[in-house]
């Protein structure tokens, strides 16, 4: 079975394609077929105008055109279409889902905060490791992070903040945004397991990438705020000359490498893990569980 998940988020819109298989088990196998992004950077303008111009309209439409032939390509029978943060903040979203149905008869759901955290959670990663420990799930986005905690085989709690890495270049996240953030985290995981964090995301996937470490190892916290100081030394050209990073990527990167550190420092977590998954992933194993009710 052939499954295919499209993410509009508030960098970049990203199509996943994935076939599922059963194993021996009776347990359902995901495997990629491919991974398309395509960096529309919705965020930069939503954040500062409130709304999606025409000119990107067009880049979405035509985006997601070419989705459509991808997916019909691969044979995919099944689909499902969110959209994050900017979608969320933008007046005239329902207007641009409405041309998108339109013209390709994908239907794009614009989901909350709270359900977005929920299908980064339907990876069920902190199921397979060690129960000894709790874990912080953290994806940061362009608009948002979302934060799910789990501890002694249950889920504690699913967290949205409107702080995301063109918030922060933009100039829009506040002290008062951070101390938020800060106090829930700290409140919220007290007398809890030693925490251990999950990283999603592009940023986080990147700075594995270049830390060479080796699959299912974790980064620790050290290395993450080396990486911040070292970043944070050069522009965004010299980034994209020094670390063959892609401008859309060295940007973002920066601001990204914060929310993780503030993040791991208010839950005294000392590892993050990098699985590569992102709210794609999540999606697809959602939209497998919905097609096994029917």
């Amino acid at each position: 079975m052939k499954l295919a998940a499209i993410d509009i988020g508030s960098n970049a819109a990203r199509l996943l394609i994935s076939e599922v298989r059963v194993n021996q088990n009776g347990k359902p196998e995901f495997n990629k077929l491919n991974l398309v992004r395509v960096p529309l950077g919705l965020g930069f303008e939503v954040f500062e105008t409130g709304e999606i111009s025409q000119g990107k309209t067009g880049m979405i439409l035509q985006t997601i055109k070419a989705y459509k032939h991808l997916i019909n390509a691969y044979g995919v029978k099944y689909i499902k279409a969110c959209a994050t943060s900017a979608m969320r903040d933008a007046t005239n979203a329902q207007d641009i889902i409405r041309k998108i149905k339109l013209e390709t008869d994908i239907s794009i759901e614009v989901i909350s905060g709270e359900a977005e955290a929920s299908f980064i959670y339907e990876n069920h990663i902190a199921e397979n490791l060690s129960k000894d420990d709790s874990y912080l799930y953290i994806d940061v986005g362009g608009g948002s992070t979302e934060l799910t905690f789990f501890s002694d085989n249950k889920l504690i709690f699913k967290e949205s903040f409107n702080i995301g890495t063109i918030r922060l270049l933009k100039g829009m996240v506040t002290d008062q945004h951070w101390n938020q953030m800060k106090e829930f985290i700290k409140t919220r995981t007290r007398g809890y397991h030693q925490i251990i964090a999950i990283g999603s995301g592009g940023n986080i996937n990147k700075i594995f990438s270049l830390s060479k470490k080796k699959e299912g190892k974790p980064l620790s916290f050290d290395l993450l705020k080396d990486y911040y100081k070292e970043f944070s030394n050069f522009t965004v050209e010299e980034r994209m000359h020094i670390y063959k990073l892609r401008e859309d990527r060295a940007d973002v990167i920066v601001p990204a490498l914060l929310i993780y550190i503030n993040i791991m420092r208010w839950g005294a977590a000392d590892e993050i893990y990098v699985p590569r998954i992102g709210l794609a992933d999540g999606l697809i194993q959602h939209l497998y569980e919905e097609i096994l009710k029917f």
